[in-house]
């Protein structure tokens, strides 16, 4: 039931790093002006701790780097927050891309070793009406958040005059 989930969760691990291979290291922090506050360092560094909350929701430990949580984790739409732009708050690409594969495969692995009743045990939360089980706010969580910020980050590059990062895909395969 999971493999549909795992390969968007792994698509959308290819799609980010698509995102960032052509951005400016210098440029990793840089808003590109009003409803594009959140900046690929950003934007990587949230889905990091997405899928740490991933894990730790599997049972397993949240594990990032220190200071990650506050820097990058936010309350939902209405934690109005924007990110700084100092570039020396943020960990370097090269380390946010590192810090998100890791936290992939974590989460794949630990879904794929899952119980399978446990995907279905109620979960509290916020969306609960929508998502109310283990199972639910994990397929959230692998799919459509992080798919919600690749879109920002996605626009984000348009802003910068940046091209699609799928524009050379082969046909049939993005």
């Amino acid at each position: 039931m999971m493999d549909p989930i795992l390969d968007e969760y792994a698509f959308n691990l290819v799609y980010a790093r698509r995102l960032v291979a052509d951005v400016p290291d210098e440029w990793m922090a840089r808003s590109a002006g009003p409803g594009h506050e959140n900046h690929p360092a950003f934007a990587l560094g949230h889905l990091v701790i997405a899928s740490a909350i991933a894990a730790e929701i599997l049972g397993l430990d949240r594990d990032v780097p220190p200071g990650w949580a506050e820097l990058f984790e936010r309350q939902g739409p209405g934690d109005r927050r924007f990110p700084s732009e100092v570039a020396e708050a943020y960990p370097p690409k090269h380390e946010l891309l590192a810090a998100l594969m890791r936290q992939h495969e974590r989460v794949t692995a630990g879904i794929r070793n899952a119980d399978p009743t446990t995907l279905e045990t109620p979960f509290k939360w916020r969306l609960n009406e929508w998502m109310p089980t283990t199972g639910g706010v994990l397929t959230f969580l692998c799919t459509a958040h992080e798919a919600l910020h690749l879109g920002q980050l996605a626009a984000w590059r348009r802003a910068m005059g940046l091209p699609a990062a799928l524009a050379n895909e082969p046909s049939g395969t993005g």
